[in-house]
């Protein structure tokens, strides 16, 4: 079994930055890619990040590049999301995810565990 707890989350305002943390334990973690999605209220989940199990390989959905820093570090089983610039409709749960292999991108089936999610908040 794997625990994901998801942390940094928090009210902000337009324009600000945050990061987000995501420890694990339990089984592997170093073996596996990692993602980041969100969900807002009334609509599905979506993609965020995502990052293979080096780190060498990062993915991100269209609508947070060049703002998102997805980041791990295995020795300390956590992965982190740094989000700079954010925008009101950024206004999410956020929740991080253990891959079932070491290198996947946006697809949720292909990831096997979730944390609990941590609540953004972006105010105009």
């Amino acid at each position: 079994q794997v625990q994901l707890v998801e942390s940094g989350g928090g009210l902000v305002q337009s324009g600000d930055s945050l990061r987000l943390s995501c420890a694990a334990s339990g089984r592997t973690f170093s073996g596996y890619a990692m993602g980041w999605f969100r969900q807002s209220p009334g609509k599905e989940r979506e993609f965020v990040a995502a990052i293979t199990y080096r780190g060498d390989t990062t993915y991100y959905a269209d609508s947070v590049k060049g703002r998102f820093t997805i980041s791990r570090d295995n020795a300390k089983n956590t992965v982190y999301l740094q989000m700079n610039t954010l925008k009101p409709e950024e206004t999410a749960v956020y929740y991080c995810a253990r891959s079932r292999t070491y290198d996947s991108g946006s697809a949720s089936r292909d990831y096997t565990y979730w944390g609990q999610g941590t609540q953004v908040t972006v105010s105009s």
